[in-house]
């Protein structure tokens, strides 16, 4: 009969577990960083990117990223935004799917 004390040592090893908590340390980093590299307004691109948040809803929001320059710009609602405009023309579809603006000749400078 043989005694293996050697194999049971190893098996019994606590510094084994720190090991394998490491590689999965390791593991959900590398998966983390492939998040953060595959999002649009990544901060380390030099990519220009517009993101459009809850389209024609009132709460709309429109990020746009040109370089390292990241802007927001939140929707007021429809009522308040209408208020404030003035006519610029009226824009005609035509039967082939173009489109003409013409200018309103009272708001023409």
């Amino acid at each position: 009969m043989r005694l293996r004390l050697d194999d049971e040592a190893d098996n019994d090893d606590p510094i084994l577990s720190v090991v394998n908590l490491i590689d999965v340390f390791l593991v959900v980093i590398a998966a983390l960083m492939l998040a953060v590299a595959a999002n649009p307004l990544n901060p380390f691109t030099g990519d220009s990117v517009t993101v459009i948040r809850n389209a024609g809803r009132p709460d709309m929001e429109v990020i746009t990223k040109d370089g390292e320059r990241i802007e927001r710009f939140k929707g007021e609602g429809i009522a308040t935004a209408a208020d404030r405009g003035v006519r610029a023309g009226v824009a005609y579809r035509m039967a082939d799917g173009s489109l003409i603006y013409v200018p309103d000749p009272a708001t023409k400078k």
